[in-house]
């Protein structure tokens, strides 16, 4: 199909900062689709004449993309804000559509102005979108010196993010937020985190957070193995070094979805989330204390996109999206289970189980002997005293499958 979608951004600058060229656009469109104060835009004096039907989009996103979806084939424009394709409507369409079926058309975004006007270079920023998502997705980035520019939703982000900087010992960070970027009511308010004042910001603004952490304050990068005691649990959850290969052996990647069978704590497919852009997990969990701990956990370091699901994972499992990935931590030996998860992972999808007993171990064995892949057997020793004397004292060794389904 030839193109028929064309996706404007524009800035505070409106119609009169895009090119002529651009400006064509709008006058040959049979139909232009925006926020209504992007389409009061055309109907000022000042704008271009155009016969368009001028159509205010619709809400939820849903109810927009079937609008969008109904005037394919027919010339059409979409007028956005900023860069269409960073964290915008572009993004969504460009997975939606041909390639050869739309163009767009770009002006400085949100992030580049806010960039320009703190003197950050944008290579060395950290960016995010919390514009109608949890504030919660800041954990993995806050890390000592770094720098981030965050889309928001309104006020509230920055109250909900200051919290969380206070929370994690990131207090002196300095926030700043920048308003109306571009237009002549432009304003740019800054204090540290434990002091930020809400007071003389709108709700249209970028937030800039520049990370300092006290020295107590726990490092948490988005690297597999994270401290066993960052976790709310029952003593009962993957422990940090056998996580970390764990994590390894699973190869998260931008988008995957993870099924966490048998969950505890949630601390692998929380682990999951965090090592890679936009992956997803769903967590199985039968126990209802485990179930309040995954959602603490998930809340509290950065993955509140995870899905929870409760009861026996079995029964759990059924119809739930394909996988990409699998991890077994709990009733390896359970064929049942393992046949039902072997069934629903892709071709070319991982599955990764840790057993620690010889009914578990047993079950690997013979499995591997059908399905082949990889076994270690992970031994590790902590530090402990006996008396005076110092010893390193081992934990329950863990024997590890990672097999690739054809």
């Amino acid at each position: 199909m030839s193109k028929w979608l064309d996706i404007i951004g524009l800035g505070e600058g409106g119609l009169e900062a895009i090119a002529p060229a651009t400006l064509a656009l709008l006058a040959d469109a049979k139909t232009v689709v925006g926020a209504e104060r992007l389409l009061a835009l055309l109907t000022s004096t000042e704008a271009p004449g155009t016969s368009a039907n001028l159509t205010p989009w619709q809400s939820p996103l849903d109810a927009m993309l079937a609008q969008i979806d109904a005037l394919r084939g027919t010339s059409t424009v979409i007028l956005a804000t900023g860069d269409p394709l960073w964290f915008g409507i572009g993004a969504t369409l460009a997975k939606r559509y041909a390639s050869d079926e739309i163009a767009v058309h770009p002006y400085p975004s949100a992030f580049q102005l806010a960039a320009a006007r703190m003197r950050w270079p944008l290579q060395h920023v950290s960016t995010v979108s919390l514009h109608g998502r949890a504030v919660e997705n800041l954990h993995p980035y806050i890390l000592p010196g770094n720098r981030i520019l965050a889309l928001t939703s309104d006020k509230s982000t920055a109250v909900a993010a200051a919290d969380i900087l206070v929370d994690r010992g990131y207090g002196q960070s300095l926030m700043t937020a920048l308003g109306n970027l571009g237009a002549p009511n432009e304003h740019i308010v800054s204090s540290e985190a434990e002091n930020f004042d809400t007071q003389f910001i709108g709700d249209f603004y970028v937030l800039a957070i520049d990370c300092v952490a006290v020295e107590s304050a726990p490092l948490l990068p988005p690297l597999a193995g994270l401290p066993d005691d960052a976790f709310v649990s029952d003593g009962q959850l993957t422990k940090r070094d056998v996580r970390a290969a764990t994590i390894a052996k699973l190869a998260p990647y931008p988008g995957a979805l993870l099924w966490d069978v048998g969950a505890g704590c949630g601390s692998v497919a929380i682990e999951w989330v965090r090592a890679a852009r936009d992956a997803k997990a769903i967590a199985f969990e039968r126990d209802a204390d485990r179930l309040r701990m995954i959602a603490l956990n998930a809340a509290a370091l950065g993955a509140p996109t995870l899905r929870i699901e409760s009861g026996e994972a079995l029964t759990s499992i059924a119809a739930k999206p394909t996988p990409d990935a699998i991890f077994m931590g709990g009733d390896v030996s359970n064929e049942e289970l393992f046949d039902a998860c072997w069934i629903a992972l892709r071709p070319g999808g991982r599955l990764v189980a840790n057993a620690v007993t010889l009914d578990g171990e047993q079950a690997i064995y013979l499995r591997h002997e059908r399905l082949g892949g990889e076994i270690v057997r992970i031994e590790i020793s902590v530090l402990d005293k006996v008396g005076d004397h110092r010893v390193l004292r081992p934990r329950m060794a863990v024997t590890q499958w990672l097999v690739i389904k054809p």
